[in-house]
């Protein structure tokens, strides 16, 4: 990939929300949308890492939580070994922060989170600071 396509990318791709609710992804995605983003979505972290594996994607906003025992933490993870371009164009997005694990995972990682429940504004900052603007 050419810088140019690269750039290209960034502008362009789609952003991957890794979501298991599907009221909330269905939420987001409309939000999304409605700003201009183009979204993937999947239902689990699992999928979401098969998707970063073969996509091109601009950004990621991951629930913290997700089924299958995989968590955003390890989404980051795995994007600083195998995509270290997205690894700081991603944003959590959780309901658990009550949990001292969470809270110290993401003190540990420094990625932006957006609690639950949220106002599309705030997601909106988020999106626009971490990831760029439409």
């Amino acid at each position: 990939m050419t810088s140019s396509d690269a750039a290209a990318a960034l502008t362009n791709g789609c952003i991957l929300l890794i979501e298991d609710e599907p009221s909330v992804a269905a939420f987001l995605r409309t939000a999304l949308e409605r700003r201009g983003y183009q979204i993937t979505s999947s239902a689990s972290a699992i999928d979401g890492l098969q998707l970063l594996a073969t996509g091109d994607f601009r950004g990621v906003i991951s629930d913290f939580r997700t089924p299958g025992g995989i968590t955003g933490a390890d989404v980051h993870d795995w994007l600083l070994r195998h995509r270290p371009e997205l690894a700081s164009r991603i944003i959590f997005i959780t309901g658990d922060t009550a949990s001292a694990e969470t809270v110290a995972l993401l003190a540990q990682n420094g990625t932006p989170c957006v609690e639950k429940p949220f106002r599309v504004h705030q997601l909106m900052a988020a999106v626009e600071k971490t990831i760029g603007k439409p």
